[in-house]
């Protein structure tokens, strides 16, 4: 390596790029920086606040990761973490962009199938329940997490609200079958956990406003009904 940067201190940067090469993006995420760039910032806030809010628990299940790359966030603050898709594409994916340094178990698995083998501390699935067929498919699919999960787990549940659904992309419409209220989604999640906090997004802020006007909801859900 022969080149210089102007400064030394950010000669790391070519060390490291010389060393392993540059991080890449996965399909999902390079689509999204491809069409719609800002839209990056809304998906990795909600990543943010699930590794908030899951700080230092030990067994994380992420439910429809897609190519992970939000999967990072939450692995910096949890002591484990396994993601799972119903897509061998996406989590062929997610692997080849995968990096030592943040350890993260991808599976594909489709949790329509069943709970996985393992009992959980966390489990959380942005993104994934409006593409849920409501009624009986709906059902089965929050069993099966809430079966993943240890009696004390909690589980953080997020999708587009369904008054977003005006403002969202034609691609997005086509698979978005399940969007619901506020209330609508409170009122699903109780059926399968003793509580249910809800919070609100609109971009990157969440806040506990007016639900009506929220591009989307983040749940927070304790105690897993059997």
């Amino acid at each position: 390596m022969t080149s210089k940067t102007r400064e030394p201190q950010y000669q790391a940067l070519l060390e490291l790029d010389d060393q392993s090469g540059r991080q890449s993006f996965g399909l999902m995420s390079s689509n999204t920086w491809h069409e719609d760039p800002k839209r990056l910032t809304f998906l990795l806030s909600r990543y943010k606040f699930v590794s908030r809010m899951f700080e230092d628990q030990q067994r994380v299940l992420e439910v429809g990761c897609a190519d992970g790359f939000g999967s990072r966030i939450v692995r910096q603050t949890v002591g484990s973490l396994t993601a799972l898709d119903f897509d061998p594409i996406f989590i062929a994916n997610a692997k080849a962009t995968s990096d030592p340094q943040w350890p993260i178990t991808f599976v594909q698995h489709d949790m329509l199938e069943g709970p996985l083998p393992q009992r959980y501390t966390g489990a959380y699935a942005l993104d994934v329940l409006e593409h849920i067929a409501p009624g009986d498919a709906e059902a089965l699919f929050l069993v099966n997490i809430c079966a993943s999960l240890e009696d004390s787990g909690v589980a953080i549940i997020g999708m587009p609200s369904l008054e977003s659904q005006g403002y969202a992309s034609p691609q997005s419409k086509e698979g978005h079958i399940n969007c619901q209220t506020g209330s609508q989604l409170r009122s699903t999640l109780l059926k399968h956990f003793t509580n249910c906090f809800m919070f609100s997004m609109n971009d990157e802020v969440v806040h506990t406003g007016f639900q009506p006007m929220a591009h989307y909801l983040l749940a927070l859900c304790v105690g897993p009904r059997r």
